[in-house]
């Protein structure tokens, strides 16, 4: 059935609006759970992208690890597609990855005796939709900034901007072929990735950006919903914050939600420090030891007795508190 887009004014959205806060995990999802429910047409997150669609080559769900940036494509690119696989292409980019891959190039033939040559990704889902102009296709790019992406795309670059979508042009090949309008483009990326500054330039104008960032409201409901413990609780929200509030000027310590998405008790707690975060922030710090020493500290005092922990508003803590 063809998806009909609405023209009404944008409004700003929270995470849990979005879909992307705590309160999806009530249902089990997550970007690595297939068997997840998906979003309705009416969900705000699909809204927002259709709106954006309208008006841009694409849309790119922006921001550091752990904040919902795959989760948010993918449903949106099942609900515009009725969760229809055919018509949904899911691709990653990567420092090898290759206009040959994604365009055209030549792969061998079978049995040998040269090379023939072979539509990659892109091609064949342009094709796909001229063929079908009442549905919408969809191709989802996940992290988009970690390959050469203007070099991926090649002529293609040009052709996806809305205003171009329809036109001939000719790849590196000399076949015809254009962007058809109903092929919508989803990416996500981590900009802090070495790619990001050639994606802004090449990207910036013709697709939109959303910002995902680490949201405390999607953490407290990831925290209900999992029934962590007081004072663990309030002191993890607590330690979330500082630890975002130090990533303002070290932005690659940002530490996204969906970290604590499964903490249900202390043992589960200490895992996500133990297997993820110390290697993140010691990285990310690794210039800097006695800020990471600082963080280390904080993260140890969650786990005090709940005496220590003042009640007020989050901002500077004391030593003794998280």
């Amino acid at each position: 059935m063809p998806v009909t887009m609405t023209s009404e004014p944008i409004r700003m959205l929270n995470a849990n609006e979005l879909g992307i806060g705590a309160s999806a995990a009530a249902s089990g999802h997550a970007s690595n759970r297939p068997d997840e429910p998906n979003v309705a047409m009416s969900h705000p997150l699909v809204g927002q992208a259709l709106w954006l669609l309208e008006r841009f080559g694409g849309v790119i769900y922006s921001g550091p690890p752990g904040t919902g940036k795959t989760w948010a494509a993918n449903k949106v690119a099942a609900a515009i597609t009725d969760d229809n696989q055919s018509r949904v292409r899911y691709v990653q980019f990567h420092p090898s990855y290759q206009y040959e891959d994604f365009m055209q190039g030549f792969i061998p033939k079978e049995h040998g005796g040269g090379f023939r040559p072979h539509n990659g990704h892109f091609v064949e889902m342009c094709e796909e939709a001229a063929k079908d102009p009442d549905n919408k296709y969809v191709i989802v790019i996940d992290e988009l900034s970690r390959g050469d992406a203007a070099r991926i795309f090649g002529e293609a670059l040009t052709y996806v901007e809305k205003t171009k979508r329809g036109l001939p042009f000719k790849l590196a090949s000399g076949k015809d072929m254009c962007v058809p309008k109903n092929l919508l483009i989803l990416a996500t990326m981590n900009p802090l990735d070495r790619g990001v500054d050639e994606v802004d330039a090449a990207f910036g104008r013709r697709f939109a950006q959303v910002a995902m960032d680490p949201s405390t409201e999607a953490l407290e409901e990831f925290i209900d919903i999992a029934g962590l413990p007081d004072p663990l609780a309030r002191n993890l929200v607590r330690f979330f914050e500082f630890v975002n509030r130090k990533a303002q000027t070290t932005p690659a310590a940002a530490v996204g939600h969906v970290y604590f998405r499964h903490v249900e008790d202390e043992q589960s707690l200490r895992a996500v420090w133990d297997y993820q975060l110390r290697f993140l922030l010691e990285k990310a710090y690794k210039l800097y030891p006695q800020e990471f020493d600082e963080i280390k500290g904080r993260w140890e005092s969650i786990f005090r007795a709940s005496e220590a922990v003042p009640n007020q508003a989050a901002g500077p803590l004391p030593a003794t508190a998280v």
